[in-house]
């Protein structure tokens, strides 16, 4: 016995080692003839990453492991990916591998894993699956002796005697491009198993998958959960496939039908019933998406809901099977356990048929749709046909409908109940060809729409809206807006008009057009500001890389509040409001015309009163480009200076200085740029050129630095003495850089000129020119030119230049006074030498003499003065003088202030 034992251990043990080293023997043979078979019974080429052998996996069979395996198409559809697994296993008889050239392989039982599978027709009727080749009989072969025995034959023979098989995680997607059908599986799982050796035998099998259907751009299913268990007779003979015992859930419905598929030659034959179970009346509520109906197994019902549906027919290129689908409720109701309202009086009568197996013959009839919440009835009916072709409408609304019930009566997911009346009594009658011609006059609607007391909030609203009363009027292709009087935050708005192309908008995603007027007494910008996702956000972070630098975000915005103008709309808006606020600032009385088209608000003839003054405003602002611009020519009348300059950002960077002055500003800007997401201009984007003219009335240096040194500087300055002046300026700005070109005015009797540039960063490069009288230089410059004699020597203009550079919060200011001295010495010779000429040398030094302190002068009979005595007394004069200044000054010939 233990020798027995012994020689057994020792038998299995051989085995597992045979099995363990056989896949590194056999693995090159086995791979090489899976990869052969299959590329020489196909129109395809079939390709794997890796392979791998196990002959323990699935003993006493072979397991073969693929990874990345794929399947892609020759001609018509060159290098389109049929398949595509991340993983797949197929099981096959242990002994098959020792079999020789021409003897058949067989597969037991397969595994896929995250396959893709693209299934397509082209518009020429070609099929990307159909690649099978055909057997060629007559096709040259090999003397016997010659053949590769690894080779597969033509003859060779690949048969699927599957017991079992599985895909999981997979998706499979059907393209009809000539029937315009699209038809989708994902995360599609199924499993069965059976014997398919034999022409007839069961599938027992499980599938779970959600599934999409769109035919003709029109979307019957996205994406809803289907479960099904069938057991299907499959019949190999005829391609036969008999639904045995077979439960479809749908959503939350289920359904249990019969019937069979037979796949002919030319065509696919179908005859299928199916039917709910059971008449509960919470079949409805499974027909909704369990996302929108909650749970349902707690709700109370009463009556009947029924859906039972018929297909059978041939599906070719010009059929599809006749089929009729009646939907049926009664008198039935439904109640949530923790909801005080009930849903009541329920009746249906809908019916989708097809009778002739022809697509553009299939239609829709909602014969009746009535319900009930506590006092309020509610009823519709409507009327498709044509249904694939140019769907031709029918429909009819009435009723009326208190809104803060539905959420008494149906779990809503919503951040507040909402509130309000609606009233509906409308027919409508069109077909779609019209609709999407916008021929709207072949449109027949009429009756009216209206909502009271309406009020709503949600997260991606700032503020609730309450619509006090909305009135629509239907006729013909239009739709009259009778009144629209609504509020949110600060805002109140009224409003009248009509909508063009309703219709349009709701059926064919056309742009929503419209004229309308436009009453509010306050208009609060900010009440429309949106907090952008997070999505949005780092959206915006990407294009401000390629932007201009975003300035600072004024006081009380938030950088992630932005406004966008729908593109949705294509309207004309006469606006009239009392009180438009925006940031920081309040225009009275303002009135224009708004045109809104592709995302962009064209200003026509906006008019306001601000800053004391009127406000003139003509240009576009866009939002279509992802950082929003503006095109803008703005007039300015009477503006107060202080104002003006105090509340608006680009006014304070084009001209920092007027923050000290006061007095009217009168100007023209023509003006473009960017927007930051708030809506505040970019001030770094900004470009344009602006005309300006301020009758200054007074000047405070306490608020502006520059003034305060510069009037420290040059002590004649005393601007803050002076009466009203007026200051004629033109400029230009670019790229954060701000050009003046050169511009005069008075400051008493005092001749300035000023010119330069400065950024928006408030760095200056100015000169600026003063023609200064010679009376304004001090009381010793006044008594010696009194000793002149002469009425109009005070009124002699001495030139004097600063140059202003720094920044306009810490100037430097620098001026070159020994020039001053220099240019005085001069004129005061000049003037003198001028007017004692004919007098004699002696009345022209004796004159200058008195100017030096009354020096004595040589013998008056002298007729000769040497060069040297001569150039002396230049010299005396213009040291003297220049002293003399400099004392007056109390500076250096040159000095520099910080």
């Amino acid at each position: 016995m233990k020798k027995i034992l012994k020689i057994s251990t020792i038998t299995i043990a051989v085995i597992v080692v045979l099995l363990l080293i056989a896949p590194f023997l056999f693995q090159g043979k086995i791979i090489k003839i899976v990869k052969q078979t299959v590329n020489e019974n196909i129109n395809a080429k079939f390709e794997f990453a890796e392979a791998n052998i196990s002959f323990l996996r699935n003993f006493p069979n072979v397991s073969v492991g693929i990874e990345e395996l794929s399947i892609i198409n020759n001609a018509p559809f060159e290098g389109d990916t049929l398949v595509y697994a991340d993983k797949a296993h197929l099981s096959v008889p242990f002994m098959q591998i020792f079999n020789k050239a021409g003897e058949p392989y067989s597969i037991n039982s397969f595994e896929i894993d995250g396959a893709v599978v693209n299934i397509l027709t082209d518009e020429n009727g070609n099929v990307n699956y159909d690649i099978a080749k055909e057997s060629d009989a007559k096709g040259p072969s090999k003397p016997q002796d010659q053949q590769d025995e690894t080779a597969p034959q033509s003859d060779q023979a690949v048969s699927f005697s599957v017991e079992r098989y599985q895909i999981t995680d997979s998706k499979i997607t059907y393209y009809d491009q000539p029937g315009k059908m699209y038809f989708e599986l994902d995360e599609f799982n199924h499993s069965g198993k059976g014997d398919l050796s034999t022409s007839i035998s069961e599938l027992d099998t499980q599938t779970s998958t959600l599934i999409s259907f769109e035919m003709d751009s029109v979307n019957y299913l996205d994406k809803n959960p289907l479960k099904l268990d069938a057991v299907i007779g499959v019949d190999l003979d005829q391609n036969k496939y008999t639904f045995l015992d077979n439960k479809a859930i749908i959503n939350q419905l289920e359904l249990v039908f019969d019937g069979f598929v037979q796949v002919n030659e030319d065509n696919q034959q179908v005859d299928i019933n199916f039917k709910t179970p059971s008449t509960d009346f919470k079949n409805f509520l499974a027909v909704i998406p369990k996302e929108y109906s909650k749970d349902i197994s707690n709700v109370e019902t009463t009556g009947d809901f029924s859906i039972v549906g018929e297909l059978s027919g041939v599906i070719d290129q010009d059929h599809i099977p006749s089929f009729d689908i009646s939907i049926a409720s009664d008198n039935a109701s439904f109640k949530y356990p923790d909801l005080p309202e009930a849903v009541k009086n329920i009746n249906i009568d809908a019916r989708i048929a097809n009778e002739t197996g022809i697509v553009e013959n299939t239609y829709v009839a909602i014969n009746k749709l009535d319900f009930q919440i506590a006092q309020d009835v509610f009823s519709a009916q409507a009327q498709i046909k044509n249904i694939m072709d140019n769907p031709l409408v029918d429909a009819g609304l009435k009723g009326r409908i208190n809104l803060a019930n539905l959420s008494q009566a149906y779990p809503f997911d919503l951040d507040a109940p909402l509130k309000g009346i609606l009233d509906a009594n409308i027919n409508t009658n069109f077909d779609m060809n019209s609709i999407e011609k916008g021929q709207y006059q072949n449109t027949k609607n009429n009756g009216t729409l209206s909502l009271k007391g309406f009020e709503y909030s949600s997260e991606e609203l700032k503020n609730p809206v309450a619509i006090d009363n909305a009135a629509l009027a239907f006729s013909a292709g239009d739709v009259k807006l009778n009144s629209f009087v609504a509020k949110t935050g600060q805002t109140d708005l009224s409003a009248t008009g009509a909508i063009e192309n309703l219709l349009g908008y709701m059926f064919n995603k056309e742009t929503l057009k419209g004229n309308f007027d436009l009453h509010s007494n306050t208009f609060a910008i900010n009440d429309f500001m949106m907090a952008s996702s997070e999505e949005e956000t780092s959206s915006e972070s990407s294009s401000e890389t390629q932007s201009p630098p975003k300035t600072e975000q004024p006081a009380g915005q938030s950088s992630e509040e932005e406004i966008k103008i729908p593109s949705f709309l294509d309207a004309t808006i006469n606006a009239k409001a009392n009180n438009v606020i925006y940031d920081n600032l309040t225009l009275k009385d303002v009135s224009g015309t708004l045109v809104i088209r592709d995302q962009t608000v064209s200003l026509k003839n906006v008019t306001s009163s601000i800053f004391g003054g009127l406000l003139a405003l003509n240009g576009s602002v866009s939002t279509k480009e992802a950082v929003p611009a503006f095109n803008l020519d703005l007039g300015m009348n009477n503006f107060s200076i202080a104002q003006s300059f105090q509340g608006l950002e680009i006014l304070q960077a084009v001209a920092p200085i007027a923050d000290a002055l006061t007095g009217t500003l009168n100007s023209s800007f023509d003006i473009k740029g960017n927007l930051n997401s708030d809506f505040t201009p970019n001030l770094l984007s900004i470009s344009g050129n602006a005309l300006a003219e301020a009758l200054i009335s007074g000047v405070d240096p306490e608020k502006g630095k520059l003034l305060s040194v510069l009037s420290q500087k040059v002590d004649f300055l005393k601007a803050t003495e002076e009466n009203t002046r007026d200051v004629k300026a033109s400029l230009t700005f670019d790229n954060g850089k701000v050009n003046v070109k050169p511009f005069s005015f008075k400051v008493k009797d005092i001749d300035v000129e000023v010119a330069g540039s400065h950024g928006f960063d408030k760095s200056m490069a100015y000169n600026v020119s003063f023609d200064v009288p010679a009376k304004y230089l001090g009381e010793d410059v006044s008594k010696v030119l009194a000793q002149l004699n002469d009425p109009n020597a005070e009124n002699m203009a001495v030139p004097v230049t600063a140059t202003i550079g720094g920044s306009y919060t810490n100037p430097t200011i620098s001026t070159d006074l020994g020039s001053m001295a220099s240019e005085l010495t001069k004129q005061l010779i000049e003037q003198q030498k001028q007017k004692l000429i004919g007098k004699g040398s002696d009345k022209l030094k004796e004159a200058l003499g008195g100017i030096l302190g009354g020096s004595k002068t040589a013998d008056s009979t002298s007729t000769a003065t040497s060069d040297t005595v001569q150039t002396s007394k230049n010299d005396q004069i213009k040291n003297t003088a220049g002293k003399l200044l400099q004392g007056l000054l109390g500076k250096k010939d040159k000095d520099t202030v910080n």
